[in-house]
Formats: C-alpha cells, sequence, structure tokens
C-alpha cells in the first residue's frame, strides 16, 4: 500500500466519525507527506483523554493499519464511554511507503523526544539499567517527524493514556511484550488477554544495546521498563498515569497482531474512563 492510498482510506474512514486533523507535512526524498492525526470531542471538558500513535518505524505495519481499519470502532467505543481520543496512525509516512524503519532519508523517528542529562553538560537520548539521571529535557533537534508531533503534543493538554502501537522486526517467531511504567496492576489484565493469543516473551532479551549496561530484558511477566527518550517516556515523565507500547512481533500472522492492538486500544479507553 502507498502511502497515498493509505491517506485517502484513512481520511475515507473518518467521515462523520471525528475530526481529521493533519499536524503537518514533511518533505522526504523530495516528496510531500501529511502527518495524519484525528480527534473526537467527547471527553475534554472532563479531561478524560487517550493518545494513541502508531508508525513510528516504517517497516511495523500492523499499528498503522489498525488503526486505518478501527478507527470508526474505537471512536465509538471512545464515545460511548465520554473518553476524547487522539490518533496519530502513521508517524513516519515515508517509511512506512518505503517499508523501512526510518524515514527516507535515514533520520530515527522513535526515540528523540527527551535528552538525558547524565553528568554534568554529558546529555544522551536513553538512561541505562539502574541509572538515574541529573535531569531531562525536551528535544531541540532531531527527525522532522518527531519535532512536528513535539509541537503538536505541546499544544495538547496532557492525556490520561497514551499507548503506542509497535512491533519487533528482530525477534523472531510469534511472541508479545509490552513497555510500561510504575504499577503493573492495570496492564496485567490487557497483558493476560494478550498472552491468550500469543505468548508472552517472559525474562529474556529483547535488545542487545551497543554499551555495558544498554541490553533490554522483559521481566517474568513480560513487561519492560525502559527510559529510551521515546514518545512513551516522554508521556511518563509529563505525568500521564496510563503508558504503554506494546510490542508483537512482525512475524506474527496480521489479523492476531491487529486483535492485540485493540486489546490494549479498547484497555486503554476503559483506563482513562
Amino acid at each position: 500500500m502507498t502511502f497515498a492510498e493509505y491517506e485517502e482510506r484513512w481520511r475515507e474512514s473518518l467521515r462523520g466519525v471525528a475530526t481529521a486533523a493533519d499536524f503537518g507535512v514533511v518533505v522526504e526524498g523530495g516528496r510531500e507527506y501529511a502527518l495524519l492525526s484525528a480527534a473526537n470531542a467527547a471527553g475534554a471538558a472532563a479531561g478524560r483523554s487517550v493518545v494513541i500513535t502508531a508508525g513510528f518505524h516504517g517497516d511495523e505495519k500492523a499499528g498503522p493499519l489498525t488503526l486505518l481499519a478501527h478507527a470508526a470502532e474505537l471512536f465509538a467505543y471512545a464515545e460511548e464511554r465520554g473518553v476524547g481520543l487522539r490518533l496519530y496512525p502513521c508517524v513516519n509516512p515515508s517509511g512506512f511507503e518505503a517499508h523501512t524503519r526510518y524515514n527516507v532519508g535515514g533520520e530515527r523517528p522513535n526515540n528523540d523526544f527527551l535528552r538525558y542529562e547524565i553528568a554534568p553538560g554529558v546529555w544522551r537520548g536513553e538512561l541505562h539499567a539502574g541509572e538515574s539521571a541529573l535531569s531531562w529535557r525536551a528535544l531541540d533537534a532531531g527527525p522532522k517527524e518527531t519535532l512536528a508531533l513535539a509541537r503538536e503534543l505541546a499544544r495538547r493538554p496532557v492525556p490520561t493514556a497514551a499507548l503506542d502501537l509497535h512491533q519487533d522486526n528482530f525477534i523472531h517467531g510469534h511472541v508479545f511484550y509490552s513497555y510500561v511504567f510504575g504499577d503493573r496492576a492495570p496492564y496485567r489484565p490487557l497483558q493476560a488477554r494478550s498472552g491468550a493469543l500469543l505468548p508472552v516473551l517472559r525474562s529474556s532479551l529483547v535488545d542487545s544495546g551497543y554499551e555495558p549496561g544498554s541490553d533490554v530484558y522483559a521481566d517474568a511477566e513480560g513487561f519492560i521498563e525502559c527510559h529510551d527518550g521515546s514518545i512513551t517516556d516522554h508521556f511518563h515523565r509529563a505525568g500521564v498515569p496510563y503508558v504503554a507500547a506494546i510490542e508483537t512481533t512482525t512475524d506474527t500472522p496480521p489479523a492476531l497482531a491487529d486483535e492485540i492492538n485493540l486489546i490494549w486500544a479498547r484497555g486503554f479507553i476503559d483506563l482513562a474512563r
């Protein structure tokens, strides 16, 4: 699917359902790509809202396709519960079209929302295991898509819940895991429902870093807590009560990945009630 086809279907899916509100345009490879979003009005007055993002990595198709296929259903689900919902379905449009992890210019839109000061005057994009930061700040330079989304989020109220839909392109087989922060209790039912469909990756190495202490492991429940400068880390630092990024593998059958994405999307709307 080209991004032009995705965009056309996205706008059509929103007719009479929600307000399409592009938050910018980026130029990649000499072409313009719209940065898509959509929102409803429910829950705004009460301050109950959810943000769902997808497509930071262009070769992780399940999230963008879930939001494309089920936007109307998710907006209806949120409306019934008086929850505001804002979707950012395809954050890296040029990568989506080219089926590349990063944008076609080679920039990495995913992990550039925060910078951590790990020693006086020494800044890094993530914290290693057991490491603490002297301070942190929002990015002031980085990929075009990240900067545009950071500006967009800064204009909006802090949501009650924020969910990021990802896939793992490096672990083979059909497994699932999630990144969360703080108390695991709100997420255990969603993890269990996902685990009924797909094995949860437990007590395993997920990402082998290039520096000592930078390896990332899922715990015995399949949860990971990681301060990696991503949008989930950004929302956590902003005080959002419920934050998660979920990961199916790209080997996972699309229909199964789609159902797990929906379990968490509906679950986060429920958490925001």
